[in-house]
């Protein structure tokens, strides 16, 4: 299975391009795409999704022509938005069922079936007859994927769905949409750098709507072996330091003490030490170097 982008350009009115002239493909399995608010990954997934339009450019996946024949890939796709929306004092069985019958499963006991087996993928049997209004923000997005798998998708697309949930929450989050993933091709819109290290065997990094970076997070940070280093110095010599090296991050350690992280060939003097460098490095890399 395969998604191929190419040359896809999406212009708002305003004159923003969300999207420009983007070429992607993405196989098998668990695909991060990594980037800033505003880098324009939403407006990539929704036309991915089929619910936006492009200036120009093509979508394929497994043969279907996604901009030309869209219900075509409507029934091999899921797809999980930023935020979605659940009808009030409906339990989850109950919307399962109506989303089922949506999604062209005519018999009572198939639909049965269907819903117990996402409820137990996302571990939300024992609340099935909860009201899904009433749940706390990782279990709606975990009845988010249980609405997806109805109709056994061959492409998933999610959207930033880690964005404000607890540690606990997203973790069992990501843990069901490892499980999903490892049999479909998964594409995962994220701005938090650790959802794609956990999660991901390719990503993506995208910003001003174009990609960046197209790499796997072992090949990425590998790449960087031995060009990462870190001193701490004072908050008033921040500014010096970045204008002397090549900073890549920067935080606060302790009181004032600020910890930096710079990539340079060799040591960039006898104050900094070797650091093995992360998947964070990578990404504040390729936004510098790629705007």
């Amino acid at each position: 299975m395969q998604l191929a982008i190419s040359n896809l350009t999406k212009v708002y009115r305003n004159g923003v391009k969300a999207v420009d002239h983007l070429n992607l493909q993405v196989g098998t399995g668990m695909f991060g795409l990594l980037g800033p608010n505003g880098a324009g990954k939403s407006t990539l997934m929704r036309m991915a999704a089929t619910l936006q339009s492009p200036d120009a450019g093509s979508i394929t996946f497994n043969g279907i022509d996604v901009l030309n024949d869209p219900m075509a890939l409507r029934k091999v796709l899921g797809y999980l938005p930023q935020e979605f929306g659940v009808y009030p004092k409906v339990s989850a069985e109950n919307l399962l069922d109506y989303f089922a019958t949506l999604k062209g499963v005519a018999s009572r006991a198939d639909r049965k079936k269907l819903i117990g087996e996402v409820l137990e993928v996302t571990n939300l049997f024992e609340v099935r007859k909860k009201y899904v209004d009433s749940y706390s923000g990782g279990m709606k997005q975990r009845f988010g994927i249980a609405q997806l798998l109805l109709n056994n998708p061959q492409l998933i697309i999610v959207d930033e769905p880690t964005a404000g949930l607890d540690p606990a929450e997203r973790k069992r989050f990501l843990n069901i949409l490892r499980e999903v993933g490892a049999r479909n091709t998964v594409i995962f819109s994220t701005h938090i750098v650790d959802d794609v290290k956990e999660l991901c065997n390719e990503m993506a990094i995208m910003n001003g709507g174009r990609i960046l970076q197209h790499t796997t997070p072992a090949a990425a940070t590998a790449a960087l072996q031995g060009q990462v280093w870190t001193r701490m110095v004072g908050r008033e010599a921040l500014e010096s330091m970045e204008a002397q090296y090549n900073v890549l991050s920067s935080s606060y350690a302790s009181g004032t003490s600020i910890n930096i992280r710079v990539r340079a060939a060799n040591r960039p003097s006898p104050d900094f030490t070797a650091a093995e460098p992360q998947l964070e490095d990578v990404y504040f890399m390729a936004l510098k170097n790629g705007g």
